[in-house]
């Protein structure tokens, strides 16, 4: 049992040197690349590193799992656009005989459609969701931790599922005197095991993450930076059929990529402003997404990301507010607490 979470890290790192990497629409389940939870919603989407005492961050990198989270339960919700909602439950234990553990449960609901015939002629409504079921296992040595997560997930529209058996797996270095945290992490990485209707079967999500994040010892923020994607250089995407800008001849000029905005679209910044163990406020910037999600004709707030964090007694409130797309924000609401003080309390 103490070997699965190193023997799990082994298998992936040798099959991501076979895989074939590819960026967008190719991919099944990618709902599995969304964060579930205000806090690594409000660092940019992307992080590794950012633990502490947060359950909800063992899906990021199931390394991060750890003693602070024991007994943790945190219950998530999000509101996407066009009426599209998330909900997601973690919590942690440990067993003096079979060690440090957490599970996950996360849904998403995409609502009612209305289902037609060749013809056009209501027939009624079906409706959409996915949701994925996650279990994690991780261990401590010293300053290094190493954790798995084996999951499944299924996407299900009008009654028709397609299935997949996935795994993470990560290692965290935590420095015992400095609040320096290193992050490796692979993600979603498996196999496909039923499709929709006998269809072609899709490749998973899979990524590779590599992070870190520092506090300066007199400064109450502590810094975050993630980069993902690292199984490809280049994931610029340019639309061919975009108009470029006219040059003093009246000559239209395609737009090129650029070497610098290649390695930007890797990278995400967080930062966590640390006022005290009870309230912090956090920010967050993803490149990627802004670059992709941007309009022609400005990019409003896409790529950045705002939160907080409030604690009261023996729950906490994290709250974030993510920015996708000009036209609005999606909300990330996260109530956690601890289950043994809520049973000390009672008993008492």
């Amino acid at each position: 049992m103490k070997k699965l979470p190193a023997l799990i890290l082994c298998i992936l790192l040798g099959f991501t040197l076979k895989v074939q990497a590819q960026v967008g629409g190719q991919r099944g389940f990618t709902f599995l690349e969304l964060p579930a939870n205000a806090k690594q919603a409000a660092l940019g989407g992307v992080n590794i590193t950012a633990g502490g005492h947060d359950v909800n961050m063992v899906s990021a990198n199931p390394a991060l799992l750890n003693s602070e989270m024991d007994n943790q339960l945190s219950l998530s919700y999000v509101g996407y656009l066009a009426d599209i909602k998330q909900s997601n439950l973690a919590y942690a234990f440990n067993n003096t005989k079979y060690g440090r553990w957490a599970v996950n449960l996360n849904y998403l609901n995409y609502g009612d459609f209305i289902q037609r015939d060749a013809t056009g002629l209501e027939e009624g409504t079906f409706n959409v969701n996915d949701y994925t079921l996650g279990i994690t296992h991780a261990r401590q040595a010293d300053a290094f931790t190493i954790g798995a997560t084996a999951k499944i997930a299924v996407s299900s529209m009008a009654g028709n599922k397609a299935v997949g058996i996935l795994a993470d797996a990560g290692v965290a270095f935590k420095h015992p005197e400095k609040d320096f945290t290193v992050g490796l992490a692979f993600k979603n990485l498996g196999y496909q095991v039923k499709t929709f209707d006998d269809g072609e079967r899709q490749p998973m999500p899979w990524d590779a993450q590599l992070g870190v994040s520092y506090k300066p010892e007199h400064m109450p923020v502590r810094l975050s930076v993630t980069a993902h994607k690292l199984y490809q250089f280049d994931i610029v995407y340019l639309d061919p059929y975009a108009p470029g800008q006219l040059d003093e001849n009246g000559n239209e000029v395609k737009e090129e990529k650029q070497l610098g905005d290649k390695i930007a679209r890797h990278f995400v910044a967080g930062a966590e402003f640390v006022f005290s163990k009870n309230f912090n406020l956090r920010a967050g910037y993803n490149h990627l997404r802004r670059k992709e999600l941007s309009l022609d004709n400005g990019g409003g707030g896409a790529g950045f990301s705002l939160g907080g964090m409030l604690r009261v007694r023996a729950f906490e409130l994290n709250y974030s507010s993510a920015f996708f797309h000009p036209s609005g924000a999606t909300h990330y609401i996260t109530v956690s607490t601890n289950t043994s003080t809520i049973l000390k309390k009672k008993s008492s």
